[in-house]
């Protein structure tokens, strides 16, 4: 199992439940001056992965399981609809077929949320009532974040009210590009500030950034301001989730914990649909951060079609058949 000692099937936990919510620092200007990027020995190590790692049969299955367990099952499509987040929200309470489930001694798997637009969000909290699972909506003007600061305040606090107990944010990527880390830290202290409870993730659209240097900045300023969890992309960029950039982010978190003794969640988003990815990113988060980041309270993959692979790798262990790709359908 990917994490001994922890069930596979606590999905329904808020990083405030489990852990001291990170409550951010005053920005430490020198400390993020310091942060650096080796690009050749991080892009290296990064190559390297995927063929060092590799887990068979029952263990490959129990890290799949995992995986399912920390996926944020998302649509933000310009033509959502309330039948389609209904949809989707069954399959985040039940995202692999019963029967495999039982045969796998995980009845009670589900995904670890659902995140839609915030005209979603009663939808999606209406067609979850009962089942735990948190509803996070993106916010801040996403994907750009370029509608006037007061409007992307003012949209948390609607989401919020609606029902949403996670806040995906956007940064204001020119922050990181001129290297004004006290408007990025402003920005994303008044961000967390209009979450109140609800948690915040941080998307630094690390596509967009330029370097990885400036990478592993703006996850440290992010963390300073009192991000839950940062996470790589909107899945709206040209460039998405990598593992150079996951290496650079997890590092940063890593460096934070160390400093101050709270723990910052991390989430891949966008690019990652393959069940043997999944495996590769879960690998890498246990060797930098140990088995407590390999719960959902702390990692979450930003992805939905990845479900559907994983759901025919499980059906694979189980019956030894793989089902057609379009058998797996998410809404």
């Amino acid at each position: 199992m990917p994490g001994h000692g922890a069930s596979t099937t606590d999905t329904h936990h808020l990083p405030q439940t489990l852990e001291p919510r990170n409550p951010g620092q005053p920005l430490d200007l020198d400390w993020v001056m310091r942060a650096t990027a080796n690009r050749s020995a991080i892009e290296r190590r990064a190559a390297g992965l995927p063929g060092r790692r590799s887990v068979k049969k029952e263990y490959q299955a129990a890290w799949l399981a995992r995986a399912v367990s920390c996926i944020d099952l998302t649509t933000l499509a310009g033509d959502d609809t309330p039948g389609r987040v209904a949809r989707l929200c069954a399959k985040a309470r039940q995202p692999v077929r019963a029967d495999l489930l039982e045969a796998l001694g995980l009845p009670n798997l589900t995904t670890g949320a659902v995140c839609v637009y915030h005209d979603m969000i009663a939808s999606a909290v209406a067609a979850l009532q009962g089942s735990g699972i948190p509803v996070a909506a993106v916010s801040t003007g996403f994907p750009a974040g370029l509608s006037p600061f007061h409007l992307r305040v003012a949209e948390i606090g609607e989401s919020v009210a609606a029902g949403a107990a996670e806040i995906d944010i956007v940064i204001s990527r020119r922050h990181v590009l001129t290297g004004n880390w006290q408007g990025l830290y402003d920005e994303m202290a008044a961000f967390r500030a209009a979450c109140g409870t609800a948690h915040v993730k941080a998307i630094l659209a690390t596509g967009e950034l330029g370097t990885l240097q400036n990478v592993a900045r703006a996850s440290l300023v992010c963390m300073m301001a009192g991000a839950d969890f940062i996470k790589t992309s909107t899945g709206k960029e040209g460039v998405n989730a990598t593992l150079p950039v996951t290496l650079v982010m997890l590092r940063a978190i890593r460096d934070y914990h160390q400093a101050t003794g709270f723990r910052v969640g991390y989430k891949p988003a966008g690019g990652i649909s393959k069940a043997k990815d999944a495996l590769v990113y879960l690998a890498l988060i246990k060797e930098e951060l140990g088995n407590r980041w390999l719960m959902p309270d702390l990692f979450r993959f930003g992805a939905s079609s990845l479900l559907g692979d994983i759901e025919r790798q499980l059906e694979h262990h189980v019956t030894g058949a793989y089902s057609a790709s379009w058998r797996h359908a998410m809404s």
